[in-house]
């Protein structure tokens, strides 16, 4: 894991974003992410597999649970590429990320490995979800 702080041009000791870098393996599936803390906002990328791409975004904010208006939850917005299966996986994570932390996130995936079985799609979706989670520790320990 790497962490490095972004700073103005010149060299203002205040960082303007904290950059968080992360990978998890499971099997033979390694996924790469890395997070910028933009402000109160956070983004984050999620790649993995033989081709690296974009091929799912969600955009989730913070919001009153609607069962218990004590409890934060999350709305997000899905942009999907035609033929992707990343959604679920963006819509996922980003929902996590903006609960667990009360800021919006935006989060982009692309994995791809040719001929992924259920038990595949399911690791891979497990890998991405125990990398979210430790962001979520990871960002919670920064600004304490």
């Amino acid at each position: 894991m790497v962490t490095s702080p972004l700073f103005w041009a010149d060299r203002n000791q205040h960082p303007l974003m904290e950059r968080i870098r992360l990978s998890q393996r499971k099997g033979s599936y390694k996924i790469e992410a890395e997070a910028l803390l933009v402000g109160e906002d956070l983004v984050l990328s999620i790649w993995g597999g033989s081709k690296p791409h974009i091929g799912a975004t969600a955009l989730a904010v913070p919001r009153p649970s609607l069962k218990d208006p004590t409890v934060t939850s999350s709305t997000s917005s899905v942009l999907t590429r035609v033929g992707h299966k990343e959604d679920e996986i963006v819509k996922r994570v980003s929902e996590r990320i903006s609960a667990a932390l009360g800021r919006t996130a935006v989060v982009s995936a692309g994995v791809h490995w040719d001929f992924l079985g259920e038990e595949d799609v399911e690791a891979v979706r497990s890998i991405c979800e125990e990398l979210a989670e430790r962001l979520i520790h990871k960002v919670l320990g920064i600004g304490k």
